[in-house]
């Protein structure tokens, strides 16, 4: 079974070497105090995030009350350590600066280096969005691409984990400048946080990204990459104006034949391989989004669909074999259930064909 997040991130470890590093800038700081804070009655209750923000109080509680002097503490230590440990720093940022807006913006930019500040970002955008939005578009000509990213990333409307910013999520017009400035940015990791956050801002306005999309698509090859994952969520919805920018058209003229599986009874943790024919009744070439469609069984016993990408291609007129395989083995995301499932052909967003199989528990051992 795969190992919870928080059972990966502020082991005691991390706690230590915080501990020691806080300790040589700041000879006063109580190192045991620090841990038996940390380590309370609530540690092991506690997820991901409730450690990262129980971490960030435990600092607040040990070091001096006053923010500038904690924030400078702070700073010397962050470049010692990475990852999501690391980003107790904007935690503490995030929690503790509001009201010192000239020195908490700055370190934001500073602690994204070494571990993403776009959760810290977010409680100034809520309270303040044009004075933090004017940071984060001088952040869009940053050398560094971490903090390039995080004027995308800090105000993505939908962040996953991340407190909501409904102002934008109800008009999001005052965040395109800094896509608009980003959209071809060098690094593909800043590209990916534009497409994201486009992606996200498509749940709620799709009108607006499709005119967007529209007129950045054809430019550069590194901008179509962005429209493209920009767009996914539209694809698979099955939106026909997201469908006709990447020339998917209407797939009256193909028809899906022949769908087989190589057995009808499988056990959860198998694998199902499958197989079927791509007949072209046209002319010519025709762009196919040939997607894979599982009817899973849910816990109370009712179908939901979830989509999984195939392949993309010109097809030339006739028929064509396509065989392909998807798991059933039980991971983080998702758990399989008995029963009978069912999975189905979707071509350019239009189900084609379905057929069922027979999903059983594993009595094996593995």
């Amino acid at each position: 079974m795969a190992e919870k997040l928080k059972d990966l991130f502020f082991l005691s470890s991390f706690i230590d070497q915080l501990g020691d590093a806080i300790q040589r800038v700041y000879p006063g700081f109580d190192k045991g105090e620090f841990a038996r804070l940390v380590y309370d009655s609530t540690w092991e209750t506690k997820e991901l995030k409730e450690r990262m923000r129980h971490v960030a109080h435990c600092l607040h509680e040990t070091l001096p009350e006053e923010y500038p002097e904690t924030l400078q503490i702070l700073m010397k230590v962050a470049p010692s350590f990475h990852g999501f440990d690391a980003m107790v720093f904007p935690e503490y940022v995030g929690r503790y600066g509001l009201d010192h807006w000239d020195l908490s913006l700055p370190a934001l930019a500073f602690f994204t280096k070494f571990a993403s500040s776009e959760f810290a970002i977010r409680p100034f955008l809520a309270r303040d969005p044009e004075r933090t939005l004017a940071y984060m578009r001088v952040w869009t000509e940053d050398e560094n691409h971490h903090v390039r990213r995080l004027a995308s990333e800090g105000c993505r409307p939908r962040l996953p984990w991340a407190m909501a910013l409904t102002a934008f999520r109800k008009d999001p017009r005052p965040i395109l400048p800094i896509l608009e400035k980003l959209k071809d940015d060098e690094s593909e990791y800043v590209r990916k946080s534009i497409a994201n956050n486009l992606n996200g801002i498509s749940r709620d306005h799709p009108d607006l990204v499709l005119d967007i999309c529209e007129r950045w698509y054809g430019h550069t090859k590194s901008t179509d990459w962005v429209v493209k994952r920009a767009c996914r969520t539209m694809l698979k919805a099955g939106n026909q104006r997201a469908l006709s920018l990447f020339g998917f058209g209407d797939p009256t003229h193909i028809s899906v034949e022949n769908l087989t599986f190589d057995k009808e009874t499988l056990c959860i943790g198998e694998d199902l391989r499958y197989a079927f024919e791509l007949r072209i009744h046209t002319e010519e070439a025709c762009k196919v989004r040939l997607e894979l469609g599982v009817y899973y069984v849910k816990a109370r016993g009712k179908l939901s669909r979830r989509a999984f990408h195939i392949r993309e291609a010109s097809f030339d007129p006739g028929s064509h074999v396509i065989s392909r395989k998807h798991s059933f083995e039980n991971r983080s995301t998702r758990k399989h259930y008995p029963g009978e499932h069912q999975l189905a052909i979707i071509v350019n967003s239009v189900e084609k064909a379905r057929a069922s199989f027979e999903l059983k528990e594993d009595t094996s051992g593995r």
